[in-house]
């Protein structure tokens, strides 16, 4: 019993101070006095949560530009690369309020979970076609006036391709081993694409600029970089003896102005004469009549990879390409004049 009184007491001593009407001693108070102590509780408590936000959004920006600043010495990619490399993935480019550097490392997060991207069948020739775009485009923002507006449409020229056709048909007669094909065969595909790109830049400014001059250079572009996986083969000298030795026919016929002849060799290393054109080399334990004609040499080399496919297919458009610029008879031309 004492102990509920006490606690009365102590109720009543507690509402008193909170009203402040303990001077005036009455046993009463208003509403609107309680209403209007329990604002001014709640404006002093609203203040103080202020005054401490303020202070921890302080210390955050400063560690936000900090670690800000850390960030930025650690992006390896520029923001053009990242843009890129996100819509290749189909991921936006920018989340609401993320900075440059937390886009890389969003980057960065999706390629290790997942490193391998699927972007289905490419258009080459589309993609080749955006290169001269784009490349045209660099250039204009690098060049100032007439000159340099001229000279964007032009092609780079392999520092490879400086070889005469003498020293060509000089080199054609030494061939029989490995490094001379080698040689051979890289030399006179560099001396062909350089004649191909002197011929293309020595066309008109409007002719360049049109929408065939853009096809042609595309093209030229297209082959190249078709033609780059065999050039390296070469120059590692790891090219399969059975191609290598056809590609040093097809040359030497080339320098010849033998085309039909080339032709047929091409022909021969693409798609074959084999029965079994994608190669069955072992079709039984006993020699049988006619065994000679599978060998992987006479199997349809277009048919064992796309990279092989490309560089062949490349490797046709040069032909094309040095009998326009090289013409002889018409005898030894495949479709003369076309």
């Amino acid at each position: 019993m004492d102990f509920l009184k006490a606690e009365i007491a102590r109720k009543k001593r507690q509402l008193e101070t909170d009203v402040s009407s303990s001077a005036s001693k009455k046993n009463f108070f208003k509403r609107g006095d309680l209403i209007a102590k329990q604002k001014e509780d709640y404006f002093k408590r609203q203040k103080r949560d202020d005054s401490k936000d303020q202070t921890d959004e302080g210390g955050n920006s400063r560690k936000r530009i900090d670690s800000t600043d850390q960030d930025n010495k650690e992006v390896t990619y520029s923001r053009q690369e990242v843009i890129r490399r996100l819509r290749e993935r189909g991921e936006p480019i920018r989340l609401f309020g993320e900075t440059n550097s937390e886009a890389f490392y969003r980057l960065r997060r999706i390629e290790m979970l997942a490193p391998e991207i699927n972007k289905g069948l490419r258009n080459d020739f589309k993609d080749a076609m955006d290169k001269v775009d784009q490349q045209y485009l660099e250039e204009m923002v690098k060049g100032h006036g007439e000159d340099e507006h001229t000279k964007a449409y032009d092609i780079k020229l392999h520092e490879e391709g400086g070889t005469t056709l003498e020293e060509l048909v000089e080199l054609s007669r030494q061939v029989g081993t490995e490094e001379t094909d080698n040689e051979l065969i890289i030399k006179f595909i560099r001396f062909v694409q350089r004649k191909w790109a002197e011929d293309l830049n020595s066309r008109e400014t409007e002719n360049k600029r049109n929408m065939k001059g853009k096809l042609q250079t595309a093209t030229y572009s297209q082959t190249s970089s078709y033609l780059e996986p065999l050039v390296r083969k070469l120059k590692k000298k790891n090219l399969s003896p059975d191609l290598l030795d056809s590609l040093v026919q097809i040359v030497k016929f080339m320098l010849e102005r033998e085309y039909v002849k080339a032709n047929d060799a091409y022909l021969q290393m693409a798609i074959g004469n084999a029965p079994w054109p994608i190669g069955v080399t072992m079709v039984g334990i006993h020699a049988r009549t006619g065994r000679e004609k599978i060998f992987s040499k006479n199997v349809a080399h277009v048919l064992n990879d796309e990279t092989q496919r490309k560089y062949i297919q490349g490797l046709k458009r040069l032909m094309t390409i040095c009998q326009r610029l090289f013409p002889t008879d018409p005898s030894k031309s495949v479709e003369y004049g076309a």
